[in-house]
């Protein structure tokens, strides 16, 4: 298998492997996307990226964010733009759905401050957030449970110090992040795929780990799996690094060995020009260590990306610098 492989997912039919990366671009005053968010999607989908993840859009409750200019998941209609966009130069796209936990500013619900009627609170603002997904024309749902944001603080021992069923075990740890994962998967058709991202490493701690050995991740993931993830998506700093010690494998290998969900690896697949690890992504797509390879940073200032390295065409691609976050195009 290849890049160029194409690849089922739940109901979906990708192209091709690879799958745009969410990254926060602020461009959706009073959290609806301006028409410029239609058009930057729609450039990476006709450019051959095989499945776009939005950037996260915050669920529909005053906890989720701060944020002024970050998409929110509260109306079809403000979507019906960006989706038709996407589809009608060929692609797929997923929607994220993100609550920022501790990383709010002001008022914030964590695992320290949230009753058990705040956590179903939560839950049906994710639920609710992903029929506005469905009515918006989404193929596809990603609920983010990684970077130290609200979910993934329920799986991260150092910031859920509860006793009750949300804390201690890491069975226990992903309770909430497993009701959410249920009620988000009642809300989609079945054929609608459903992707968990989830990460060891923190935006506020690179060092920290949510899991300490392959059996306590298949602890946090079972039930995620269980309660009806279709995908995960692992994000890694560094992709080609391994998860544990003892095995070559990478979170996205062990996330896939350990459920036999589908995996999406990620981190710092492709930084320069020349895609120096594609060898690296074919060999772990085709021994199945994972399935799909998510792409980031180097599609902010190269929406033709997917379509020039796929074909070698690397001259033509400028490598990452990080002033290209500030563009929009």
């Amino acid at each position: 298998m290849t890049l160029t492989t194409p690849f089922r997912l739940g109901g979906l039919t990708l192209p091709n492997r690879l799958v745009m990366a969410p990254m926060t671009r602020f461009r959706s005053p009073g959290g609806v996307p301006a028409a410029e968010v239609a058009d930057y999607y729609r450039r990476r989908a006709e450019n051959g990226v095989g499945l776009i993840v939005t950037e996260g859009t915050l669920v529909g409750h005053p906890s989720a964010s701060h944020e002024t200019t970050v998409p929110r998941m509260v109306d079809p209609s403000h979507w019906r733009h960006v989706t038709d966009s996407v589809h009608a130069a060929g692609g797929r796209i997923a929607a994220q759905l993100w609550h920022l936990g501790s990383e709010r500013e002001g008022w914030s619900w964590t695992p320290s401050t949230m009753s058990v009627s705040d956590v179903d609170t939560i839950v049906e603002a994710f639920a609710a957030s992903a029929r506005v997904a469905v009515e918006a024309g989404f193929d596809a749902v990603e609920i983010h449970a990684a970077h130290g944001y609200l979910l993934d603080e329920f799986l991260w021992p150092e910031t859920n110090r509860r006793t009750d069923a949300f804390g201690g075990t890491p069975g226990r740890r992903a309770a909430f992040p497993a009701l959410v994962v249920g009620a988000v998967r009642a809300q989609l058709p079945a054929a609608m795929p459903l992707i968990v991202r989830f990460s060891q490493f923190k935006e506020r701690d690179y060092t920290a780990r949510i899991a300490a050995s392959p059996a306590e991740l298949a602890a946090l993931l079972e039930p995620l799996a269980a309660a009806g993830a279709d995908a995960l998506h692992a994000s890694q700093r560094r992709f080609w690094e391994p998860a544990f010690d003892g095995s070559p494998r990478n979170l996205a290998g062990w996330a896939r060995h350990l459920t036999g969900l589908p995996s999406i690896t990620v981190g710092s697949v492709a930084l320069g020009s020349d895609f120096a690890h594609r060898q690296r992504l074919e060999s772990g797509l085709d021994q199945g260590e994972f399935d799909l390879v998510a792409v980031g940073r180097i599609l902010l200032a190269n929406p033709s990306w997917a379509r020039l390295a796929l074909a070698g065409r690397f001259e033509e691609i400028r490598s990452y610098e990080k002033a290209h976050e500030d563009v929009y195009f």
